[in-house]
């Protein structure tokens, strides 16, 4: 005969089994896009850091990110989305821009308002976003 305190084990067992989530059901972990930014190259990488992507978040080079203020050479952006980069604090538009999206990207020529310009050494600020 079976003890009640193995019967109860093995319903909390079912119990437990049939609420956990499965990753047929779409909540499977996602794994959070990363811009990455040099202040030298991507290949072979210096001075390189990956940076979470915000969906339309302004990221300030301040702080911990100081070191990259002005000092940006290349970046990698990942596929589906879309940066800008800005010449000034606050993803202001008063001065440069440049739009980049999915690839790798050597800052001395980007798309920028005005076309294909020079945006090496100019970045203080970014924001990116899906496309």
């Amino acid at each position: 005969m079976l003890s009640a305190k193995l019967i109860l084990t093995v319903l909390a067992f079912i119990a437990i089994s049939s609420a956990a989530p499965s990753p047929e059901a779409g909540l499977a972990p996602r794994v959070s896009a990363a811009i990455t930014v040099c202040t030298g190259s991507l290949n072979p990488s210096q001075g390189c850091l990956e940076i979470p992507v915000v969906s339309d978040a302004c990221i300030n080079f301040i702080g911990g990110l100081t070191f990259f203020n002005k000092e940006v050479s290349s970046s990698k952006i990942p596929g589906g989305f879309v940066c800008t980069f800005f010449e000034d604090f606050g993803c202001s538009t008063d001065d440069g821009v440049a739009l980049l999206t999915g690839g790798s990207w050597n800052m001395e020529e980007v798309e920028g308002l005005a076309g294909i310009e020079n945006f090496n050494d100019l970045t203080s600020s970014i924001s990116c976003s899906p496309v």
